[in-house]
């Protein structure tokens, strides 16, 4: 029994995709980092705010396997990696739960940085940011579960852009600040629009076998305009991050995110002259790659 249950847990936390936190909490450490210039930011809604910011990536992990499982998307043909229901290590009724529970969770992380930072969940800030994290919550499960989901009618590039890069930034600023200045919609673009690039290297490796279940980018322009797009995310994103340093510039220090150039060019490189499941490995390379980004963009800020 025990060794059952350990198994189930494993396959529950191979399904969580662990790999994929750092671009989750990418856009939330730069918001944080930029707070911290700011103001004086405390502990506890700096803590539930990055275990929100993970909860809901889990729950969205969960939720889009469920999703692909049950529409057929997840089959032996794909190239992407088999995950626990797929190669029946977990039941879909335990999926299910699983995902209520994480969904419980990121209620009371969300509600618990919101009393944190506010004091209160009846102000019309805070009530705003509560329906904000419900917004993301349905966006995280809706993408591929329930009639219709989004991200199967290729919607998918949006919702990333808005909640990984908009929300995690500039939501995470305005948490923890109360404040939200405009220029800070360009660094929150750049984390955006490497997001959306993460998303659309996963589409583009699994093309032939979304075919018959949804429709994605790479399926409506085509592979090699879809490499193309991929080129204009990721040149798009720098630009929008090096404008807005130096229109905030106050020392060299600010250009260190810089230093993560030469990882960028290898993913896009990679991402030229790969296809199929070959282009799994550019998967982490981009999303360790935002990460570094993110943290010298902070540390570069503060310094």
């Amino acid at each position: 029994m025990s060794k059952h249950v350990n198994s189930a847990f494993l396959s529950l936390l191979y399904s969580m995709r662990l790999r994929t936190l750092p671009l989750s909490l990418s856009g939330v450490l730069l918001g944080l980092f930029f707070a911290i210039r700011d103001v004086a930011c405390g502990v506890g809604e700096c803590i539930f705010l990055l275990l929100t910011a993970v909860s809901l990536q889990i729950l969205s992990n969960l939720s889009n396997e469920l999703g692909d499982f049950l529409s057929g998307t997840d089959c032996g043909e794909r190239n992407g990696p088999a995950y626990s229901l797929q190669s029946n290590q977990l039941s879909v009724n335990v999926m299910r739960k699983a995902i209520l529970i994480t969904a419980i969770i990121s209620v009371f992380c969300g509600m618990a940085m919101i009393w944190f930072s506010f004091g209160t969940l009846l102000a019309a800030e805070p009530i705003a940011l509560l329906c904000l994290g419900a917004a993301a919550i349905w966006a995280a499960v809706r993408y591929t579960l329930g009639k219709n989901p989004y991200g199967y009618r290729g919607f998918g590039d949006i919702f990333v852009f808005i909640f990984f890069g908009l929300v995690s930034v500039c939501g995470s600023y305005f948490v923890l600040t109360h404040e939200l200045p405009p220029l800070l919609l360009l660094p929150a673009s750049a984390v955006g629009l490497f997001s959306v690039g993460v998303l659309n290297v996963n589409n583009l490796r699994d093309m032939d076998s979304d075919r018959a279940t949804r429709v994605t980018i790479p399926l409506k322009i085509g592979g090699r305009q879809a490499k193309i797009y991929h080129c204009c995310l990721i040149a798009a994103g720098w630009i929008c991050m090096i404008v807005y340093v130096f229109i905030t510039h106050t020392s060299l220090w600010n250009y260190l995110f810089i230093l993560t150039l030469p990882l960028y060019i290898k993913q896009v490189a990679g991402v030229w002259t790969r296809t199929g499941r070959e282009l799994d490995k550019m998967l982490p390379l981009l999303v360790m790659s935002t990460m570094f980004f993110c943290i010298l963009a902070g540390v570069g800020v503060l310094l």
